[in-house]
């Protein structure tokens, strides 16, 4: 192993995009319901992100863009880095 990958920060835990899909929606006071409905997106969906029981699909990640302001590659990599998370820990 080489030693950029020995000195990596890996934590040993996974948290959630919807997570952070959560937090910005208090901060902005809106709630799911009207997440989904800007965005086009069904209900169901949003909350299944938001407690981490659907991905963030690319389509879902530019929708929050133009919704939320927030670059789609932010929830795209947030995805990515969960899942490799997810992976890693399941993978040992």
């Amino acid at each position: 192993m080489s030693n950029a990958i020995q000195n990596q920060y890996m934590p040993n835990y996974a948290s959630p995009p919807g997570e952070t899909l959560q937090e910005v929606l208090e901060e902005r006071g809106m709630s799911q319901a009207e997440l989904a409905e800007r965005t086009g997106r069904p209900k169901k969906t949003i909350n299944e992100i938001i407690n981490g029981k659907a991905a963030i699909t690319p389509e879902t990640a530019l929708q929050l863009e133009r919704v939320l302001g927030i670059p789609a590659s932010f929830w795209n990599n947030r995805e990515q880095h969960y899942r490799e998370a997810l992976a890693r820990a399941y993978c040992k």
